[in-house]
């Protein structure tokens, strides 16, 4: 699964970054995605499900959908 097949409140580990754009891996990477980290979908915006807005460790990053499917996760149990 990944970031933006996530419900709200939802949380999960990431588990890889695979872009089809390597700019975009690098780009989620700079921002500080990497594998074992939590995220959890705080919200999803009114327009289209978008923006998402995702803890990431103990910061709140808004991303695009296409930004979101990148983030491979394994649901937490």
């Amino acid at each position: 699964m990944t970031a933006d097949d996530l419900v709200e409140g939802a949380r999960a580990r990431i588990v890889a970054i695979v872009a089809g754009d390597i700019g975009l891996e690098r780009k989620l990477r700079e921002i500080g995605f990497c594998e074992g980290d939590e995220v959890e979908l705080l919200k999803r915006g009114p327009i289209g499900g978008q923006p998402l807005a995702i803890r990431l460790n103990r910061r709140v990053i808004a991303m695009r959908r296409d930004e979101a499917r990148a983030i491979h996760l394994e649901l937490r149990q």
